[in-house]
């Protein structure tokens, strides 16, 4: 007896399930993406208007010149660096972390600058920080306001 002779077909493979669910995947991240606008917007700081408050005796002024330099008790650091900042606050504090820290920055003092002597003064531990103003009728900025 003689069987009949199969041929063997190609598997072919649906692509249609893979087509629908790359749309749907396509439609998904489409509608849940977000699009953010660059805007540039003017940023006017404000002035204090609070009475002066009294110096604390042991506290540390941290200054911040136009240029980025610090200044730890009126005592210019040799630069700029974070570590630097940390070291001389350290010594200035004579080891005891909750002395009040004063922070006076300068009006055309890059707001790196700042951002950089506040990050100085957390990361040495620090957590009585006091940031200088200046008051609205002061046209050279010699006195400060914490």
């Amino acid at each position: 007896m003689k069987f009949p002779r199969r041929t063997l077909e190609d598997p072919a493979i649906n692509l249609t399930p893979l087509i629908d669910v790359v749309f749907l995947l396509l439609i998904f991240f489409m509608v849940t993406t977000t699009f953010t606008r660059e805007t540039r917007i003017a940023v006017n700081l404000p002035e204090a208007d609070a009475e002066q408050a009294e110096s604390l005796p042991n506290q540390i002024e941290v200054l911040v010149s136009q240029g980025g330099r610090y200044s730890v008790n009126d005592q210019v650091l040799s630069d700029s660096q974070l570590l630097t900042l940390g070291r001389a606050l350290i010594d200035a504090a004579g080891g005891d972390r909750s002395t009040p820290v004063l922070l006076i920055a300068d009006a055309e003092a890059t707001h790196q600058s700042v951002v950089t002597a506040m990050d100085a003064i957390g990361q040495s531990g620090f957590s009585r920080l006091s940031i200088a103003t200046r008051r609205a009728d002061e046209s050279n900025g010699a006195g400060a306001t914490p």
